[in-house]
């Protein structure tokens, strides 16, 4: 039996950021997989393109467009719309994946550090989403989904300017939800607690960190990519057409429990 469409992203065009590892490589390929025409975007070329090549290998026939840019500087989110249009596909998903974190002592960061968490997990989000807006309200039923963080909900050892920016972002993406419904636009985000990748591995190295993290978690393991990424892709689809400002956490059962 054929999957029924609502569960499919067939004619779909999709923006993912920060795709070239982690959670934003697990969502392209998910995207992909759905039928999806997915646009990935990473600051370093050599990786994505490596991600581009699996993609590709994994999933012959999938269309799949890269470019090499930083969203966190207005030049690189310049170049990056003046692709989109130069590509004359149109778009109808948007996924902020893009992160950064310096953990510190609150008195403890210099003022360069923490614009600069703001900057890539905030701004840059709020500047797609208005960018991406006229193409997204040219069809009946696009669809934004941020990438936030149990962070921004709870205390989690992260440093105070990680959590605020990703509170910010919860909140960003129920106003627009609210504002944007009208034109067809749904906005929903993700919630993730420790995910497996290159990032938190070395704070995961810690046994004894890990331990507390595992006691805190009521599924008793760190989660996967392939885990949030599927959170992503079904706030994406048909499926969800009546879901709009939703802040799902993916955390195994965490915020349940606090840190």
């Amino acid at each position: 039996m054929a999957t029924p469409l609502r569960w499919r992203l067939d004619g779909q065009v999709a923006l993912v950021t920060g795709a070239s590892a982690g959670i934003g490589r697990a969502t392209a390929a998910e995207l992909l997989g759905l039928g999806a025409t997915v646009l990935a975007c990473a600051r370093d070329p050599g990786p994505l393109e490596a991600a581009a090549a699996e993609w590709r290998e994994d999933q012959p026939g999938a269309e799949v467009h890269v470019l090499a840019c930083d969203v966190a500087d207005p030049a690189g989110r310049e170049r990056l719309f003046d692709w989109i249009e130069g590509l004359g596909l149109g778009l109808s998903v948007l996924v902020n994946n893009v992160g950064t974190n310096q953990r510190r002592a609150t008195i403890d960061y210099d003022e360069a550090e923490w614009r600069a968490i703001f900057e890539t997990n905030l701004f840059s989000a709020f500047e797609l989403c208005r960018g991406a807006y006229p193409l997204l309200r040219q069809h009946a039923s696009a669809s934004i989904v941020n990438v936030g963080s149990v962070s921004g909900a709870t205390h989690v050892r992260t440093g105070s300017p990680y959590g605020a920016s990703k509170a910010a972002l919860h909140q960003l993406t129920r106003n627009l939800a609210a504002e944007w419904a009208a034109e067809g636009i749904r906005v929903n985000a993700v919630l993730p607690w420790y995910i497996r990748t290159r990032r938190t591995s070395p704070t995961l190295a810690d046994p004894d960190y890990l331990e507390a993290v595992l006691e805190r978690t009521p599924m008793g393991r760190i989660g996967e990519p392939e885990e949030v990424a599927a959170a992503i892709a079904f706030l994406c689809l048909p499926a969800a057409s009546y879901v709009t400002g939703q802040c799902l956490a993916v955390d195994g059962g965490f915020l349940h429990y606090g840190f």
